[in-house]
């Protein structure tokens, strides 16, 4: 058996395999921060995926360390009901539930959270939710740590009465707790700054309080233990705070790094695609060797091969998938029947978004965050249908409908990928540095996935020229793209081919927004209308993805999602 889906435990909790879900924040609350419908929803897609550990997002112990709107909410009894049906959901689907317990400390606004963000010290923050601000948060007097402190302990508490198994303590990433750790964030004199032990105080008091407090539960503790920038923690020191935090009582500690103060930028919390896999597991590894309690690993380990080998080889107790399950729910289910997962891009639109106010989507998974919008719908059965097209919304469509229908993907190149193979080699994708890498990775998984369920790829056919290679069909499916307009195709592809995008003057104009979105926008036009003309008036048509209009990745793949359940 692979020994990702052997048991282990976590304090008083022993969890089927070791897939752990971290926290996300989902916008998925509503604007008090009750649980609702879509909450539910988009939890139990990954617990139906044979997810292990389920860790519901970041939730503030108070009103004052709230930092996202519509953020789930624990700091009140009020909330105990939803969160109370959230947790028995997760239970009755086989899983354990974990919750995040973060205080947003400085890095959080008035206007946010209600009150006066409190922090260590009165300093300068950068606070970006929707809008960019900096503020000046007021700096903790010693009444007022207890209090906070006090706040975790209820909190926590709270979580045990709503039924949940564990809690995780928020001691990463620039949030209340890190900014103690921090040394640019935390000028105090006192006995809660200047050295490292002094600056660890108020989580290792966070974390003792919270287990006075809920006898029984696993307590975990999440620490960043890098903050990547020159004024930060630096390892050698994050390395002893979170060997003091399995000392002081943790009953695992989960392993991250990267602070919102990160250079060169933030996205070092959630290693982008041109990051190597499993980015931060030897900081794992060497903590590991140190602490006598599961260890949590974190950080582009979306490999099924490379999660195995960081358990196998003791680096790590538990593998934790963020963007990964975003991407794929099903992946441990997958794994345990050998079947190709969908892959995760590391493209992070699905953080990026969610700070500019949206609800936590993905590129690849048109149904992350729309769970209860999907939940009732059904794909075409007994149908013969032809995609057109094996670029990421053809494959996408021909994934979500294999089963039950007898499918062919014709594609005019001798390889499947589509507009993914010139992405790669862009200086951008999204909002990241492009890596061609990792977006064959997702085509290789969607191809592979879709072969294996009985799908039948025709390549080097230009059906324009072979029409009647379409007449058995029932179902017509137009995913050819879009094309470039002016002449500038071939252009395009042999810029693009020759690495000139990615010199360095050039990859500096290229990656400026105006010039992206001509390029994604005005310079193409969708390529459908041509396609249909190829149809009998008896075969259902369907134009999908960039076929229709022009655009980026995340919008054509969500309509061929819509198309297979909808249309």
């Amino acid at each position: 058996m692979n020994i990702l889906l052997t048991p282990a435990r976590i304090g008083p909790v022993e969890i089927k395999n070791r897939i752990v879900m971290p926290p996300m924040t989902t916008r998925g609350a509503d604007e008090e921060g009750f649980v609702t419908d879509d909450t539910v929803g988009y939890y139990m897609a990954r617990v139906r995926g044979g997810t292990g550990l389920i860790t519901v997002e970041m939730a503030s112990p108070e009103r004052a360390g709230r930092h996202r709107r519509r953020e789930l909410g624990i700091y009140d009894d009020r909330f105990l009901p939803g969160l109370q049906r959230l947790v028995q959901a997760i239970h009755d689907g086989g899983a354990k539930a974990s919750i995040q317990l973060g205080h947003g400390g400085g890095h959080t606004r008035r206007d946010i959270c209600g009150e006066t963000p409190v922090a260590p010290s009165a300093i300068p923050h950068p606070v970006f939710e929707t809008t960019f601000e900096t503020i000046i948060p007021e700096a903790m007097t010693k009444v007022r740590i207890d209090e906070c402190v006090a706040a975790f302990a209820e909190a926590a508490a709270r979580a045990q009465r709503a039924g949940f198994d564990c809690v995780e303590i928020h001691g990463a990433h620039g949030y209340l707790i890190s900014q103690f750790l921090t040394p640019l964030e935390n000028t105090r004199t006192d006995d809660y700054g200047g050295s490292l032990e002094n600056r660890a105080r108020f989580g290792i008091e966070v974390l003792r309080a919270v287990k006075a407090a809920v006898p029984g539960m696993g307590v975990i503790y999440r620490i960043s233990v890098d903050d990547y920038f020159p004024e930060g923690m630096p390892w050698e020191e994050g390395r002893q705070a979170a060997i003091w935090m399995a000392e002081a009582g943790a009953d695992a500690v989960h392993i991250a790094a990267g602070h919102y103060r990160s250079l060169p930028s933030a996205a070092r919390q959630m290693p982008p695609m041109t990051y190597p896999d499993a980015t931060f597991l030897d900081y794992a590894a060497s903590i590991r060797k140190a602490v006598k309690v599961p260890v949590i690993a974190v950080g582009r380990l979306g490999d099924p091969v490379v999660a195995a080998m960081a358990v196998e080889s003791g680096k790590a107790d538990f593998i934790a998938l963020g963007r990964t399950l975003l991407a794929e729910p099903d992946w441990v289910t997958k794994l345990s029947r050998g079947e190709a997962q969908r892959r995760c891009l590391s493209c992070n639109t699905c953080v990026d978004e969610m700070r500019a106010g949206n609800r936590l989507g993905c590129v690849v998974n048109g149904k992350a965050g729309k769970e209860v919008l999907f939940s009732d719908r059904q794909t075409p059965q007994g149908e013969r249908i032809a995609v057109i097209g094996a670029g990421p919304a053809g494959l996408s469509y021909a994934s979500q409908v294999a089963d039950g229908n007898s499918v062919t993907v014709f594609e005019r190149a001798a390889v499947p990928g589509g507009a993914f193979r010139l992405a790669g080699k862009a200086p951008m994708f999204q909002a990241v540095e492009a890596d061609e890498g990792s977006l064959m990775r997702f085509i290789d998984s969607l191809v592979r996935a879709t072969m294996a369920k009985g799908v039948r790829f025709v390549f080097n056919t230009d059906v324009r020229t072979q029409p009647d290679v379409l007449r058995d069909f029932d179902r017509i499916i137009i995913a050819t793209g879009a094309d470039y307009r002016f002449g500038l195709g071939p252009l395009t592809k042999l810029f693009l081919d020759s690495g000139i995008a990615r010199w360095p003057v050039i990859r500096q104009i290229l990656s400026r927004d105006a010039l992206r979105d001509w390029f994604y926008y005005r310079a193409r036009r969708g390529s459908g209308g041509t396609f249909k003309m190829l149809a009998r008036p008896d075969q259902k048509v369907v134009a999908i993805g960039d076929a229709v209009s022009a655009g980026k990745s995340k919008a054509a793949i969500a309509s061929a999602f819509e198309a297979a359940y909808f249309s």
